[in-house]
């Protein structure tokens, strides 16, 4: 089993950037292909980015890709989200997931079976 815990949210303007953080406990991190999701208020739960167990391989949904860049520290329990040029439709509640198998993305969040509990992302025009 692992816990994830968020980090790095907060309220920027359009154009900002912004890191997201995530923590897990346990020892057996590089086994779990990780991910982001976000949901914004009325809608429904949104991939966003997802990287391999080893890291060397990631994948973003379109509207980030070229903004967002995700990567993990095996050694620290770690996967980042690094956030550039925000924008107000990128406000939401983002959770970082985990999966232990030897995938790099799936943009079904039933596929993920550990959840953190969120960080809220607020980008103001």
């Amino acid at each position: 089993q692992v816990q994830l815990v968020e980090s790095g949210g907060g309220s920027v303007q359009a154009g900002g950037s912004l890191r997201l953080s995530c923590a897990a406990s346990g020892r057996t991190f590089s086994s779990y292909a990780m991910a982001w999701f976000r949901q914004a208020p009325g809608k429904e739960r949104e991939s966003v980015a997802g990287i391999s167990k080893s890291g060397s391989s990631t994948d973003y949904t379109g509207s980030v890709k070229g903004r967002f860049t995700i990567s993990r520290d095996n050694a620290k329990n770690t996967v980042y989200l690094q956030m550039n040029s925000l924008k107000p439709e990128d406000t939401a509640l983002y959770s970082c997931a985990a999966v232990p198998l030897d995938i790099t993305y799936s943009s079904d969040y039933k596929q993920y079976r550990y959840w953190g509990q969120g960080t809220q992302v607020t980008v103001s025009s």
